[in-house]
């Protein structure tokens, strides 16, 4: 008994509070997103997704009790098995039928499963283990080999589904990568490629490449009159033109049909104003509309009227937008700041290296899901299908979410009970 009692005076509660006030905010936005007024339904009725996702609110509930009952040692012993029982769902999935273009949920009864969704903490468990274990520094190449391996793996299988958005969350894992040693540059580079990717999107080919071999050639004028000094210069032209020649590849052989539409929407958004540029277009309107201080709760019209899909679960925010105005969205951002700052704050000062690395994957993993998702409500980011953490409705989402902090919530409540180590 004592032990437990041990186990609640060092609960973050902080945490625990910032966590219940997202869920119960973002239940009742899922159900002013699916508000009729002429049909009079409550909140609480389990034909509306409110109704739903209150029975999966209690589920949550029901599995918070149990990661704090269970004992440490079942997270940090066990990672690999659950990993690997993931990957195995994952594939197993892929022989599933497609659902809105993807084969990427297990249908049982009424009940959506995603795999995807619970593949994030399962391999934040896996990579903490293996970093902690043995003690990677990412000083040498082999040390970047195995981690980046873990990664790929669950990346890889969920690209064939396809699920494009899942596969740019795992790309936060560079994150707890960076606080452990990995060296910057990579992400510099990789921020580099994403900008020159996106700029070729808009600018002719030729330009570019007239572009990159003129600032090339300026370099070596310059500084690379040695060869040590150019044969990076001359690297990094090759590189450039390479990713600038590869958009095409990627577009067209890679990318789904719908993929490359909305990527040409995202660009170009009266393209297809009444098809793929729907959605985004009446996701700018609806938030647009609510103003400073909103149309007030259940009173949102672009909600009444269904004028954008999906409001319930990738466009929840323009219910927030619409309803709270600028002022209820700018809490709700403040409120998922302080999640994440949190989390990094309570991450460093864990005395188990395990825990820190696993508490920096939860705030990427969290971070890059809210980046995304309210950027593709404003028009930032192509539709690609990714939920707000604890508001969109969906049982699979809040479950992985819910499970993946409050593991970490169990980690630094027993931080003393554990050896360090790295």
């Amino acid at each position: 008994m004592k032990r437990y009692n041990n186990l609640n005076i060092r609960v973050d509660w902080f945490l625990v509070t910032l966590y219940v006030v997202l869920v119960i905010f973002g239940w009742l936005n899922i159900y002013a997103s699916v508000y009729d007024e002429s049909l009079g339904l409550s909140i609480f009725n389990m034909d509306l997704n409110s109704g739903k996702q209150l029975m999966w609110i209690g589920i949550t509930f029901a599995v918070i009790l149990m990661i704090f009952l269970l004992d440490l040692n079942f997270f940090t012993s066990f990672g690999y098995i659950f990993f690997i029982i993931t990957l195995l769902m994952l594939v197993g999935v892929l022989f599933m039928p497609e659902v809105n273009g993807a084969k990427a949920w297990f249908q049982i009864g009424p009940v959506k499963i995603q795999p995807a969704e619970f593949a994030k903490f399962t391999t934040a468990l896996t990579l903490a283990k293996y970093i902690n274990d043995y003690n990677v520094k990412f000083t040498t190449l082999k040390q970047y080999v195995i981690p980046f391996s873990i990664l790929l793996v669950p990346m890889g299988i969920i690209m064939l589904q396809p699920d494009a958005g899942t596969f740019l969350v795992f790309c936060s894992f560079v994150i707890p990568f960076y606080r452990e040693g990995m060296n910057p540059t990579i992400i510099v580079l990789g921020l580099l490629g994403i900008a020159i990717f996106v700029l070729t999107l808009l600018v002719d080919q030729l330009y570019l490449i007239i572009g990159v071999v003129v600032l090339g050639l300026l370099l070596l004028g310059v500084g690379g009159r040695s060869v040590k000094k150019a044969l990076p210069i001359i690297g990094g032209m090759l590189l450039t033109i390479g990713i600038i020649f590869s958009v095409d590849i990627v577009l067209n052989n890679v990318l789904m049909p719908h993929q490359q539409k909305r990527i040409q929407v995202l660009i170009n958004p009266n393209i297809d104003p009444l098809g793929d540029g729907w959605n985004v277009t009446q996701s700018k309107i609806a938030i647009g509309s609510g103003g400073l201080f909103g149309k007030g709760f259940l009173e949102g019209t672009q909600t009444k009227y269904d004028f954008v899909p999906e409001q319930s679960t990738d466009f929840i925010f323009c219910t927030i937008g619409e309803e709270h105005g600028w002022l209820g969205s700018l809490v709700m951002v403040a409120l998922f700041m302080a999640l994440l700052l949190r989390i990094l704050y309570v991450a460093e000062r864990q005395k188990y290296r395990f825990s820190r690395i696993y508490g920096y994957s939860v705030a990427g993993i969290l971070f890059f899901h809210f980046m995304i998702n309210i950027g593709m409500a404003i028009g930032l980011f192509p539709v690609i299908g990714i939920p707000l953490p604890f508001f969109s409705y969906g049982g699979s989402s809040l479950l992985s979410f819910t499970i993946l902090l409050f593991i970490f919530i169990k980690l630094d409540a027993q931080r003393t009970q554990v050896s360090t180590r790295g």
